[in-house]
């Protein structure tokens, strides 16, 4: 049961803080609990070789640069064997290393040099679908209808006369059906099989018992390997509901208007949590405290809480405080809603800003007009963001997220302060959305632009060679990390700083209660430990209370006592 908080001495007599959240007993302090872990799309970070692609051995070449952020793991997006029609979530090998990133010797070789400076390494794991270069679904293509090969995944004879109609209406996240039909041997029209993204990644059929034999055999390959644990792709999805009923909701399973979101067919369905129970027994044969973490786009947080009970998952991405708004209200709400709901299960709470499928916070906030193109990217016909206005608020956004208790995610490139990039000509695009729409839908290529690291160098140093699979805006000269690492007050000095302070404070195992002088409409401020976080989301300049400045957004907030519009601070109380 949370009891009061005793409120700092001489700052608030005779009053007391509430708290939302306790923080962790000594023996509840695992790693992962406060984890820092940075996520690297591979072939957009460095490229070694010169072919224009990132790879495994500039990922090992830039490890001293993660290590000053004092991060506790790295997450690699897939770098396995793949025809890279979905940048690598079409797996067509599990346990081999595409030859676009490298070799196994080069995975062994950066894993070995992350432990050096004290990083795990967690890869992502594409459980609910392969591609169609995958040898198991080539050789369900082969088979016979209710063959064991064909069982491997879902395939349905069609509706209609002639079966000509998809088995059910079931639309693809990349837009069009979510079925393909499938051509006999004879040239004859065949049956169907379900892709709940593009027409190349058919999906498993985990109803199946020799496909959770063929996971567990990759589980293990990489955990004899020396990894930290798996991000877990697509994780609410493996499952679907006896029958595959028509749905009439959302394309993605999220609630919208008449169909709630827990009703969706081909989510969350109660039997995934068998699977992943079975993996938290395998993680737990290994030493080092091995990890999952679920990918999971499940409404309202409380059915999200039934990914991370004690016997299933580590962690879940909080999605609700990712596309948090900029309105103090609804921050403070998806913050205590989050924590409380998590803390029933005994789980920390993620919180993450962006990642590879969403556009980068520096543009979103910046977006003051609203996006044009809602869950999706932004492109030159569209409005285009403040990038003053955007890359302020998302320092102060960042300040903030640092200071909560429970496990951080950070993208690669927003310590950089890194916006998307918003004017990339269309014919550059690769994302398969992009293509499957006909450009109705940009796609998430905007904020899988190449790393800027030297600015003098071709492609600001991201390739040996300056080739570039995405191009680079010229203005990110100035973003590149060099550039920034002299400069203490620059958005890598922001995140140095506090990242450096949220470890020496143990933020991160931390409590949080709101700061009572601040519950108002623009501002959100909260305590964690001695340590008082607030950032003014209003329109108007505030009053700080006494404290020793520990971290600012930006040089001058917080100077002489008052904290203005779209910063933040953070201060030591006595």
């Amino acid at each position: 049961m949370l009891s009061s908080i005793a409120a700092p001495e001489g700052l608030l007599p005779g009053a007391s803080l509430v708290p939302v959240h306790e923080a962790s007993a000594e023996r509840d302090r695992q790693w992962w609990r406060s984890s820092v872990i940075y996520q690297i799309y591979p072939r957009s970070f460095r490229d070694l070789n010169g072919d224009g692609i990132g790879d495994l051995p500039g990922i090992t070449a830039e490890l001293p640069a993660l290590a000053e952020l004092d991060i506790d793991a790295i997450w690699l997006s897939p770098f396995y064997v793949s025809p890279q029609k979905d940048a690598g979530y079409d797996v067509a090998d599990y346990c081999d290393v595409d030859p676009l990133f490298g070799t196994l010797d080069d995975f062994d070789t950066l894993t070995a040099t992350a432990k050096k400076h004290g990083i795990r390494v967690i890869v992502d794991l594409v459980p609910n679908h392969c591609s169609d270069a995958h040898t198991l679904f080539q050789a369900a293509l082969a088979a016979p209808e209710n063959s064991p090969a064909r069982d491997m995944f879902i395939f349905r004879d069609g509706t209609g006369e002639h079966g000509e109609n998809p088995p059910n209406n079931w639309q693809s996240h990349f837009g069009g059906p979510a079925w393909t039909r499938t051509t006999n041997p004879d040239g004859t029209p065949g049956q169907w099989y379900l892709h709940l993204f593009d027409s190349t990644q058919p999906d498993f059929n985990w109803d199946n018992p020799a496909v959770h034999d063929e996971f567990e055999r990759i589980l293990r390959f990489w955990l004899d390997r020396g990894v930290g644990g798996f991000r877990v792709d697509v994780a609410h999805a493996l499952i679907k509901k006896t029958g595959l009923p028509d749905w009439g909701g959302r394309a993605d399973g999220a609630s919208s208007e008449g169909f709630p979101g827990e009703a969706a067919p081909m989510f969350g369905q109660a039997g995934i949590h068998d699977i992943y129970r079975s993996w938290r027994k395998i993680l737990d044969e290994y030493d080092g405290d091995r990890v999952l973490c679920a990918e999971a786009t499940i409404d309202p947080l409380d059915r999200l809480t039934d990914w991370v009970r004690p016997d299933e998952m580590h962690q879940t991405f909080n999605f609700a405080y990712l596309h948090h708004p900029w309105n103090a209200p609804e921050l403070r709400r998806i913050i205590e809603t989050s924590l409380t709901a998590f803390d029933q299960v005994g789980a920390p709470t993620t919180w993450v800003l962006s990642n590879h499928d969403v556009v980068r916070h520096v543009s979103r906030f910046g977006l003051t007009a609203g996006h044009n193109r809602p869950g999706d990217g932004l492109g030159p016909e569209d409005l285009q963001p403040d990038h003053d206005l955007g890359l302020r608020r998302a320092r102060a956004a960042t300040l903030l997220m640092l200071a909560l208790p429970g496990g951080v995610y950070l993208y690669q490139g927003e310590e950089l302060g890194m916006p998307d990039h918003t004017m990339l000509e269309h014919g550059h695009r690769q994302d398969p959305t992009f293509h499957r729409t006909g450009g109705e839908r940009l796609g998430r290529d905007g904020c899988r632009v190449p790393l800027p690291w030297r600015a003098d160098e071709p492609s600001y140093g991201f390739s040996s060679t300056g080739a570039a699979w995405l191009p680079q805006p010229e203005e990110w000269r100035e973003l590149s990390r060099d550039v920034q690492a002299a400069h203490p007050a620059s958005t890598l000095g922001l995140y140095r700083t506090a990242l450096k302070l949220r470890r020496e404070l143990s933020l991160g195992h931390g409590s949080l209660a709101w700061w009572p002088e601040f519950v108002n409409d623009g501002v959100v401020a909260l305590v964690n430990g001695n340590v008082l976080a607030v950032m003014n989301m209003g329109t108007n300049t505030v009053q700080l209370p006494e404290g020793e400045l520990l971290a600012q957004s930006v040089p001058e907030a917080g100077q002489d006592g008052f904290l203005g519009p779209d910063t933040a601070v953070w201060l030591r109380l006595a």
